[in-house]
């Protein structure tokens, strides 16, 4: 299982406030849309084995999972359409248990530490995989070895806050850079999954 968890500071919780005719101006959510789709989708298909958690105002997370995940298409509108629907669901989801919105996509009421302790626990490994930061300051992706059943964590537009630095550095076992220059988050996704898909640039 690969998954990544993207940060999303500026969305707004509100769907109302989410028009799917002017998506950048729901706090960047087009740049959370592209990460999910960097993050499920192939040329022709989709792949198995990945969830994607978009962490939003640090109160709710919206998870997409490529196994069981229905009649989604790459394309920003639609995308956004489904985290829309999440957001209006999010009254359903009763303390940490997680309202189903659709096939493969549910929201739960949590921010970042409680999507962290969910799926890697305190100590950066849990049942769910092994917690890797993605950092401009962090090791060269080339260096490393693929960690088995990963957990990447980034940042939307806006650097990590204070507090999402801490929260991650006290569980990631990793940090990695995926290059020598900032790329978009959707982009660092990408290239993340290159990086896996070659067993570390290894095999093609």
């Amino acid at each position: 299982m690969r998954q990544f968890v993207v940060i999303g500071r500026d969305v707004p919780t509100d769907p109302d406030a989410i028009s799917l005719s002017d998506i950048p101006g729901a706090g960047r959510l087009d740049l959370l849309c592209r990460c999910v789709s960097a993050g499920l989708f192939l040329s022709h298909g989709i792949r198995e084995s990945v969830r994607v958690h978009l962490v939003i105002a640090d109160e709710f997370t919206v998870t997409v999972d490529a196994d069981t995940v229905r009649h989604l298409h790459p394309d920003e509108r639609n995308v956004a359409a489904r985290i829309r629907d999440a957001l209006d669901a999010k009254a359903d989801a009763i303390g940490h248990m997680p309202a189903d919105v659709s096939p493969g996509v549910e929201i739960r009421r949590m921010g970042l530490d409680a999507t962290l302790d969910r799926l890697v626990g305190d100590g950066g490994r849990g049942p769910d995989g092994t917690l890797v930061q993605l950092h401009e300051d962090g090791d060269p992706l080339v260096d490393a070895e693929p960690p088995e059943d990963p957990v990447f964590v980034l940042s939307d537009h806006h650097d990590f806050a204070p507090e999402e630095a801490e929260a991650v550095a006290e569980r990631a076992e990793r940090r990695l850079r995926v290059g020598p220059e900032l790329l978009h988050a959707d982009h660092a996704v990408t290239v993340v999954h290159n990086w896996l898909d070659t067993d570390g640039y290894a095999e093609y």
